[in-house]
C-alpha cells in the first residue's frame, strides 16, 4: 500500500493548504500530491517568506487549483497570468472544508493567535470559520520560547489543532524539538477533518499481519501477509473517531501514533493480547493471517544441516483459534468482523466460517491471484453477514 493510504472516498472535496516561511516549506509539495491522490481539490495560500523557499509556481505546476501569494496584485498571482481576486482571503473560508498550515512558522501562528490579517495567509485563516490544523517547523529554541508556547495555547483555546513538531536535528544543525511532524500524520489529520466522527467513543480492536512461529535460532514458520488490509481498517476507524487498538504481527505498516499498537510475533502471543483487551472493545476486526500450527521448537541455536543429511521432519502443534475464542466470549453489544484468505471455493468457505466462528460479518478474498490477497495494494472480496446479506466487491484499493 502507498504510505499515505489514499482513498477516493474524499474525491471532489476542498482543502486549503497554507504555507509559511520555513526551510520545511518544500514538504508542502508532497502533502499537496498526497491529498490530490484522494481526489481532493486543493488551494494554496503562501506567505512572502515561504515563497523564498518554494515558489507559488511550484504549487500551480503540481495542479493546485488556486495559489494565493499576495494581498495585492503588484507582486501576487497576477505574475502567474491569472486574474487577480480582490477577495482572495475570503474564498477558502467559503469553499474549503479543511484548512492546514504546513509548515507553520512562529510568525504565522502569532498573527493568527493575535487576530492580525496583514498578509494573505493570516487573513485567510481569520476568514475561515472552522478548525485549522497547524504543523509547526522551526528552530528548537524558537519552539520552546514562552511567546510561542503562549500563542499555541491561544490557538488551542480558539479551537485549532497543533500538530506538535518532533525532536531531532533541524536544518540549522541544532538538536531538539522543532522538526516538522511526519507528513503521513499531517495528511491523515486533514482526512480526519473531512470524515464523519460516527465512531467517536467506540473502541475498535484490529488484528493484522502474519504470525511468526519460531523453530530454531534463525528459522520460522509464517505466511505472506503484510498487514496492509488490517492497516487500512485501522486508519479508517481512526479517521472516523474510534479509539483504535491494533494487534500487529511482524512487518505491519506504519500506523498513526494515536493508534494503540501492540506488536506481537507468534500466534500464542497474539491470542493473549487479544483476550486481554477484547472484553473492553465494542468491535473486533480480525484480519491477521494467523498460523494454524506452530513447529515443535528445536531450540534457540541454529539447526545444522549435517544433522539431517537424509531429510528433515518437523512436528507441528495446533495454535489457539483467536477468532473462535473471541466469538465465544463475545458480549451482547460486541460485534466481530472476520476475514478469510482462501485459494478456492470462496463463497462457501466464507459462509461456513461465519457460522463456525460466531462472527457478525465475514470478509473473504482469494490469495495467489492477481489484484487480490497478500502483499497487494488491491483486493476483491466476498462479504456475508449473519443476517443473510451478501455482496461481492470487484477490484479496488484496500484503503
Amino acid at each position: 500500500m502507498e504510505k499515505y493510504f489514499p482513498s477516493r472516498a474524499f474525491a471532489g472535496r476542498r482543502v486549503h493548504l497554507g504555507v509559511s516561511g520555513s526551510v520545511a516549506a518544500y514538504k508542502a509539495l508532497d502533502l499537496l500530491r498526497a491529498l490530490q491522490k484522494c481526489g481532493l481539490r486543493v488551494s494554496v495560500g503562501i506567505t512572502g517568506s515561504a515563497a523564498k523557499f518554494v515558489t507559488p509556481l511550484s504549487f500551480r505546476s503540481l495542479g493546485a487549483e488556486t495559489v494565493y501569494s499576495s494581498m495585492f496584485p503588484a507582486d501576487g498571482i497576477a505574475e502567474l497570468g491569472e486574474s487577480y481576486d480582490p477577495f482572495g482571503p475570503l474564498t477558502p473560508g467559503a469553499e474549503a472544508e479543511a484548512f492546514i498550515v504546513l509548515p507553520a512558522s512562529a510568525t504565522t501562528m502569532a498573527r493568527v493567535a493575535s487576530g492580525l490579517a496583514d498578509e494573505i495567509l493570516s487573513a485567510q485563516a481569520l476568514a475561515f470559520p472552522g478548525r485549522i490544523l497547524f504543523a509547526p517547523a522551526m528552530n528548537p529554541r524558537m519552539w520552546s520560547n514562552p511567546a510561542t508556547k503562549a500563542n499555541c495555547a491561544r490557538l488551542r483555546e480558539l479551537g485549532h489543532v497543533i500538530l506538535e513538531p518532533v525532536s531531532g536535528k533541524v536544518a540549522c544543525n541544532e538538536e531538539g524539538q522543532g522538526k516538522l511532524v511526519d507528513l503521513r500524520q499531517a495528511y491523515l489529520a486533514v482526512l480526519k477533518q473531512l470524515s464523519p466522527q460516527d465512531y467517536a467513543g467506540k473502541k475498535v480492536m484490529i488484528t493484522m499481519g502474519p504470525t511468526r512461529e519460531q523453530w530454531d535460532g534463525v528459522r520460522f514458520w509464517s505466511n505472506l501477509s503484510t498487514g496492509t488490509m488490517g492497516a487500512a481498517y485501522a486508519v479508517a476507524a481512526y479517521l472516523r473517531g474510534a479509539e483504535v487498538h491494533a494487534v500487529c504481527g511482524p512487518g505491519c505498516p506504519w500506523l498513526p501514533p494515536e493508534v494503540n499498537r501492540i506488536d506481537v510475533s507468534p500466534a500464542r502471543d497474539m491470542y493473549q493480547a487479544v483476550m486481554d483487551i477484547w472484553p473492553q472493545m465494542d468491535y473486533g476486526i480480525f484480519s491477521a493471517a494467523v498460523a494454524d500450527f506452530y513447529p515443535e521448537a528445536h531450540g534457540t541455536d541454529k539447526f545444522k544441516k549435517d544433522k539431517a543429511t537424509e531429510g528433515l521432519s518437523i512436528s507441528f502443534l495446533p495454535n489457539p483459534d483467536i477468532l473462535s475464542a473471541a466469538g465465544a466470549a463475545k458480549g451482547a453489544s460486541q460485534r466481530i468482523v472476520g476475514m478469510a484468505a482462501e485459494t478456492g471455493n470462496l463463497e462457501d468457505n466464507v459462509r461456513g466460517k461465519l457460522k463456525r466462528k460466531n462472527a457478525d460479518m465475514l470478509v473473504g478474498n482469494l490469495v495467489g491471484v492477481a489484484d487480490s490477497g497478500f502483499a497487494s495494494p488491491l483486493n476483491r472480496v466476498f462479504i456475508a453477514d449473519r443476517n443473510g446479506r451478501e455482496e461481492s466487491w470487484d477490484v479496488r484499493p484496500k484503503s
